[in-house]
């Protein structure tokens, strides 16, 4: 933490960080005595980097966007502004449309929602592109030549290249920097775009060659209200002292400036959505009796409150022979479905689950949306003892050791376009 004053400010930096050593760095000791100056700046190393623990892997989006908040919890921090780069803007989206209550306002900076192309996506790369940069960072990870293809304008001399290498060394291991940059080119945030609800401001040089100008154009197209600044240059970040002050200075008026904040409402959050259903019940409660049935029932409940609890989620209701959850972590969600399955065997019982992390909006206490319809067809689709999730759900928690098999590709009723579905398999 540097800084004073508000509004509090959370960095989320690119793949990788050490916060000791940044200030070594004297294009990012500028960069971080600047924002600093517009409040009380939180900075932090990723699961995997830096100063932080290398037990833990580099863990999934889900996970890394968990670790986000845990920061904002330690530090004390009151509505942050969040700003974002490169690698850092997926997880800025996801806390903030997760926890919109916590974010004052989102800078999102030479950053993307997805990388990769797709068939809805044509402005992405290849991904066999992508994974050739991501095994050309990795192989030169350590000499002082890897993060010289993100930051810009770096004398080309031994003394800078002992300075970057020393930097990567201690920013994480050659294997773990292949890894994080892998899960980061197969990212797709892109659903939770609509559901965020705070000022937002995406600022992105016209040519830089890591983050496409138009994955920016993207994010400001999908954010309601959304700030778009494009700025000259065609680099990623400036590896010079003040090579990014034009940037600095649009966040700083943005970040600072008299921009009127609108009345919270909070209604709208991504979430994971669960949905479980008996499997048979008609049949079961016919062998069971009425009696024996609720009984049944009301055990089958018990476990189910228990562990949706358990793992940090919200029971919505009850809709006669199964029920309807949501989570703020997908890799949560799935676990608890796992042990809610485990759970009612005993019973004699079967679940068929369904999953889909999506926008939802509140109710009171129900939740309606375009999510929760997609996870209740998912869920219609599973069959006996099976988990059955959405494409996003699968993404989200790539990297926290949940294995998936495809079930393949779905229409979804009322839904368009087709859905790749995944079994959980472990």
């Amino acid at each position: 933490m540097v800084g004073e004053g508000r509004p509090d400010i959370l960095f989320i930096p690119g793949f990788v960080s050490n916060v000791e050593k940044m200030w070594d760095l004297p294009s990012w000791a500028r960069m971080l005595e600047r924002m600093s100056s517009f409040g009380r700046l939180v900075v932090f190393d990723k699961r995997g980097t830096g100063l932080s623990d290398r037990s833990l892997g580099s863990g999934s989006a889900s996970d890394r966007m968990d670790d986000v908040r845990a920061v904002v919890e330690a530090a004390g921090l009151e509505r942050p502004v969040v700003i974002g780069l490169s690698e850092g803007g997926p997880l800025a989206i996801l806390y903030a449309t997760t926890y919109p209550q916590r974010v004052r306002s989102l800078v999102l900076w030479g950053t993307y929602a997805r990388l990769h192309s797709a068939p809805d996506y044509p402005i992405g790369m290849p991904i066999e592109t992508l994974d050739a940069f991501v095994s050309g960072i990795a192989k030169r990870w350590g000499s002082g030549r890897a993060l010289t293809s993100f930051l810009y304008g770096v004398p080309d001399n031994e003394e800078a290249r002992r300075m970057i290498a020393s930097y990567e060394k201690q920013a994480t291991t050659p294997h773990v920097a292949g890894e994080i940059l892998r899960h980061n080119v197969r990212i797709d945030v892109r659903p939770a775009l609509p559901a965020i609800q705070v000022p937002t401001l995406v600022v992105h040089r016209s040519g830089d060659p890591i983050v496409p100008m138009a994955a920016a154009r993207h994010i400001a197209e999908h954010v309601e209200g959304a700030r778009l600044v494009e700025l000259p240059g065609d680099f990623h970040v400036h590896g010079r002292v003040g090579g990014d002050d034009d940037v600095l200075d649009v966040i700083e008026e943005f970040v600072t400036g008299a921009h009127a904040e609108p009345e919270p409402q909070f209604d709208r959050v991504l979430a994971t959505v669960l949905f479980t259903d008996i499997v048979g019940s008609t049949q079961r409660a016919a062998e069971f009796g009425d009696r024996a049935w609720t009984a049944t029932l009301e055990k089958h409940n018990e476990v189910a409150s228990r562990e949706i609890d358990h793992h940090g989620g919200k029971l919505v209701k009850h809709t006669g022979d199964g029920l309807l959850a949501t989570f703020d972590g997908p890799g949560r969600c799935v676990h608890a479905a796992q042990a809610l399955r485990e759970g009612v065997r005993s019973l004699g019982l079967d679940l068929r689950s369904g999953l889909h992390t999506g926008e939802i909006n509140r109710r009171g206490d129900d939740i309606e949306g375009i999510g929760v319809h997609i996870a209740a067809r998912v869920s219609a689709l599973a069959g006996a003892g099976e988990i059955l999730v959405s494409n996003t759900v699968k993404d989200l928690v790539i990297g926290s050791g949940i294995d998936f098999v495809a079930r393949g590709n779905f229409q979804l009723k009322g839904v368009p376009g087709d859905w790749p579905l995944w079994t959980v398999t472990n």
